[in-house]
């Protein structure tokens, strides 16, 4: 990437979250849990779907994947949010500012994708009990998987804003290298950079959460044909740890991206990245564990061979 001609601006200075000097110290403690939390807690889904193979089955197949993601989505900017609370280097050279951008929309692509599959997954094995295995079979997981990891919808925002111009202020207040904040920096014309975020993020919302609310409906009609309050216990224990995620990934950039502005707004959209690039990673080992019986099992006899 060649950039002399197009931008006198070597790095970017991320100004970090909102707070106090004199609450730096706590703020690093509590965050760093939270990313080793997040860290060790999907390492551990993953570990955990990988020795038992009572959990080989596609929907902990899609689990283990997106647990991977969240490693990975918090990795991108985490450890640099920490660096910067800890030393003051509040620096970011311009390549690794747009690499970390693009990481950031990757794997926040496939997290989406990933909820879409499991819905569409969670229809099958609901709707088509007795063909499950036959459509969800393994070539046809590994293809959505591969569909998802290949998400070129990072690329659709990453090229076109390496070739702007950013002349003076190369100051982002905020704790990483946010698509919004880099356009606002730009002294380019970015009209074709929104273009493609609306776009892209009309089509993407439609496709993903279209799959999700499709799936959930015809779910419900399906529990609804024949009501008993057992199958609709059974159907909740199913569904609902993959409901309460999507609410969650898909209520967090709403907050972003979709709600009115208001005075508060920077500190709003700065709290809102945190719970969706920290807390809702940090939650999914919660989400699906404690309330599974399949992965609690697991988990006790991956105990004792340690023990």
């Amino acid at each position: 990437m060649r950039r002399g001609n197009q931008s006198s601006v070597s790095e970017f200075i991320l100004l970090g979250l909102p707070i106090q000097p004199e609450q730096q110290g706590i703020f690093f403690t509590l965050f760093l849990a939270m990313y080793l939390t997040t860290v060790l807690g999907n390492l551990l889904i993953i570990l955990l779907i990988r020795l038992d193979s009572r959990l080989h089955t596609p929907m902990y197949f899609f689990l283990c994947h997106l647990a991977f993601s969240d490693i990975s989505l918090s990795s991108v900017t985490i450890p640099k949010m920490l660096s910067n609370m800890q030393t003051q280097h509040l620096s970011i050279p311009y390549e690794g500012c747009i690499s970390q951008m693009y990481f950031f929309l990757l794997f926040e692509a496939v997290d989406n994708f990933l909820l879409a599959v499991m819905a569409y997954d969670r229809y099958v094995a609901i709707c088509h009990p007795l063909h499950y295995m036959v459509i969800m079979r393994e070539e046809l997981c590994d293809l959505l998987v591969a569909g998802c990891l290949s998400c070129m919808s990072a690329l659709l925002h990453t090229l076109p804003l390496s070739h702007l111009s950013f002349c003076a202020n190369n100051t982002i207040s905020h704790f990483f290298c946010d698509i919004n904040e880099l356009l606002k920096l730009s002294c380019s014309d970015t009209s074709l950079n929104e273009l493609a975020i609306f776009t892209e993020g009309g089509v993407f919302t439609l496709l993903t959460l279209g799959t999700i609310l499709g799936s959930y409906i015809r779910i419900s009609f399906t529990v609804l044909k024949v009501p008993s309050m057992k199958k609709f216990c059974k159907v909740i224990s199913t569904c609902g740890s993959h409901l309460f995620l999507v609410f969650l990934y898909y209520g967090t950039p709403a907050t972003i991206y979709f709600f009115p502005s208001s005075n508060n707004s920077h500190v709003k959209d700065v709290i809102a990245s945190v719970i969706f690039t920290e807390v809702t990673p940090m939650l999914n080992p919660f989400i699906y564990s404690l309330r599974n019986k399949d992965m609690k099992l697991a988990l006790g006899i991956l105990c004792r061979r340690v023990i």
